[in-house]
């Protein structure tokens, strides 16, 4: 058994840099109480951007993912995104609003752009107002840099930053991907519980990066879950500057396109993992890979069904063998399965066969369940089609966590 991701590679992972013509920066200023912690950053591209953007489908959206969105759909480019953590500015009525406009138009002051060329994210506790002292007090620290520090400036409960860099050849240029993102509780996207940035130098040719950002988070992080709530705050943002001088990319080009979404993809399908990974609480990564399904989309529902069960994933934690819950989840869906040659195999070693227990050894298969990374494979012997899902164990640490959220 092998991920789907076990591919020949046509792009080399780098450590993480920024693509040609951006610029970045974080600083504290007292949003979080850890003196050591970035708590506002920003992002800058020389020249105005091709900009895309999927956003939280939960009805509370907050002011700031509304006003990044109405800010792209108006001609699809950004300049700049400015940012912070610890305040949501969710829930907050007409003045959320009026401060997510104000922080819009003091970064675009600072960046000498117009303010349509700026997104706005922020996140952290839902229901209080953006303290815009402090706000103004951080754009004004802010500076057009070449550090990673708002790498750092947009985490929460998350243990580190989620960074990522590929690179690869089209007509004689390098064309330079990079993402980050931060999520690590409330997750279950569709669309999304984190805020996730891809930036790359690329040129794409015009109306070309929506649909293609589009399709990839449906495959990367829409296919991501931690607890099953979905935030108000989240959004996916996608830069192309161009800056790489290369021709540009079209869905027409066959072997550029195709090489340039493999690498993109690579970039999507590590962050949704790294948030995975990195759950509230978490002590394994969870990848459920679906084969032989009767479409994607049954593949996909299936994948995702058993990495949000509640109960499978306190059995991974528990390193409990018990194949019925895993069972149970995909019979919850209303995905094609043939119930009676169902198959599961858990880190390579047979779980269940044609619909009944394999013949394991439990203390073989316990002794697989304390793996770092556990992988879950399922035949559901009803099509040709595959899908892929991320997720994490449930464990004690996630309920202290959350307890004390605010304190």
């Amino acid at each position: 058994m092998q991920s789907f991701l076990e591919e020949t590679k046509t792009y080399q992972e780098v450590p993480f840099t920024w693509p040609k013509g951006y610029k970045a920066d974080g600083v504290h200023v007292g949003l979080r109480k850890n003196p050591n912690k970035k708590d506002m950053g920003w992002l800058y591209s020389e020249v105005p951007a091709q900009a895309a953007g999927t956003y939280t489908t939960n009805q509370f959206q907050a002011a700031p993912t509304k006003l990044t969105k109405q800010t792209i759909n108006q001609d699809h480019l950004l300049q700049g995104m400015v940012m912070n953590t610890a305040v949501a500015n969710s829930v907050t009525g007409e003045q959320g609003m009026i401060d997510a406009k104000k922080m819009q138009k003091l970064a675009a002051d600072k960046m000498g752009i117009d303010a349509n060329l700026v997104g706005v994210a922020s996140t952290g506790v839902i229901g209080e107002n953006l303290p815009m002292d402090l706000i103004q007090k951080g754009v004004s620290q802010l500076e057009l840099l070449d550090n990673d520090l708002v790498t750092e400036a947009i985490l929460t409960t998350d243990t580190h930053p989620k960074t990522i860099s590929t690179q690869i050849e089209i007509d004689g240029k390098t064309v330079t991907i990079s993402g980050f993102c931060k999520g690590s509780g409330m997750i279950h996207p569709k669309m999304a519980t984190m805020l996730g940035f891809v930036v790359t130098d690329a040129k794409i040719a015009d109306g070309q990066l929506q649909p293609m950002l589009s399709q990839q988070v449906d495959k990367t992080f829409n296919q991501i879950t931690v607890d099953g709530d979905t935030s108000t705050n989240d959004m996916v943002v996608a830069l192309a500057n161009g800056m790489a001088d290369n021709t540009p990319i079209s869905i027409d080009d066959g072997d550029d396109f195709e090489k340039f979404t493999d690498a993109y993809n690579a970039v999507l399908t590590k962050l949704a993992q790294d948030i995975a990974e990195d759950g509230e609480g978490s002590t394994k990564l969870v990848e459920v890979n679906v084969e032989n399904a009767a479409t994607h989309a049954d593949a996909q529902k299936v994948a995702k069904a058993i990495v949000g069960s509640n109960l499978v994933k306190a059995a991974i934690f528990g390193e409990d063998a018990n194949w019925g819950r895993i069972i149970a989840a995909i019979g919850q869906t209303d995905a094609v399965v043939d119930i009676d040659h169902t198959s599961v195999w858990l880190n390579d070693l047979p779980l269940v066969d044609n619909s009944h227990s394999a013949d394991f050894d439990e203390t073989v298969m316990k002794e697989a369940l304390t793996d770092k990374k556990i992988t879950v494979l399922v035949d559901l012997n009803s099509g040709t089609a595959t899908g892929q899902a991320w997720g994490c164990d449930l464990t004690y640490n996630y309920v202290r966590i959350n307890a004390t959220y605010r304190s």
